[in-house]
């Protein structure tokens, strides 16, 4: 399973937001991952997700695989879709 989003908050994918990602991610028995401009990282991995550099309008793919992708996903999307509690 996979969606893309728009990074929509005003700073971008930042420490503060990559670890709401984490948090998420972790919370589910899928593998995570999320792709920006041909690069892929592991979506329970902090330093990893910081490495897309994803400022404010980046595009990026998350792709949820296991037992709980679907909610993995939809969790995910909720955090992207209210610009990560930001502005």
């Amino acid at each position: 399973m996979e969606q893309e989003f728009i990074v929509a908050n005003q700073l971008g994918i930042h420490a503060r937001v990559a670890a709401q990602i984490v948090k998420i991610a972790a919370q589910y028995d899928a593998d995570v991952s999320i792709s920006k401009s041909g690069n892929t990282v592991n979506g329970k991995n902090l330093l990893d997700l910081l490495t897309l550099v994803c400022p404010k309008g980046s595009k990026v793919l998350v792709s949820a695989r296991g037992p709980d992708a679907a909610e993995a996903l939809a969790a995910l999307a909720a955090l992207f879709q209210t610009k990560f509690g930001e502005s």
